[in-house]
């Protein structure tokens, strides 16, 4: 039986993600990491000026980041639930999000190098 729609129930789903990304930063060292980062770049971006174009490029960089952070850390706990026990695939499993996480990063570093640096910001 499909639930109806209702505005409280709505607004409970939005408290229970707020409860997802607060146990994600409280339980992942990269998220504050990612954090940092992302308040550097949104100072950074004020400081040189960034326009319409470049804030919708650096935004979306950021935001790919922080996705993969999340689903990361979701199929994480999952894992561990699923095999409390060390497994070979479990860790390969592990490692291949892990390696989401890095690529998104790497094209969040190479969108950065992109916009930044020709307005003069180098670091």
């Amino acid at each position: 039986m499909k639930k109806p729609f209702i505005i409280p129930g709505r607004l409970k789903s939005f408290g229970y993600a707020f409860r997802g990304i607060g146990t994600m930063l409280g339980s992942q060292h990269n998220a504050w990491i990612h954090a940092v980062a992302t308040g550097v770049v949104i100072v950074a971006g004020f400081g040189v000026g960034l326009d319409r174009m470049e804030w919708c490029m650096v935004f979306l960089a950021i935001v790919s980041v922080w996705t993969a952070e999340a689903l990361n850390t979701a199929f994480e706990f999952l894992c561990d639930v699923a095999s409390p026990e060390y497994h070979p695939l479990v860790e390969k499993a592990k490692d291949v999000a892990a390696g989401a996480v890095l690529i998104c990063a790497i094209g969040a570093a190479v969108v950065g190098g992109l916009v930044f640096i020709p307005k003069g910001f180098s670091g």
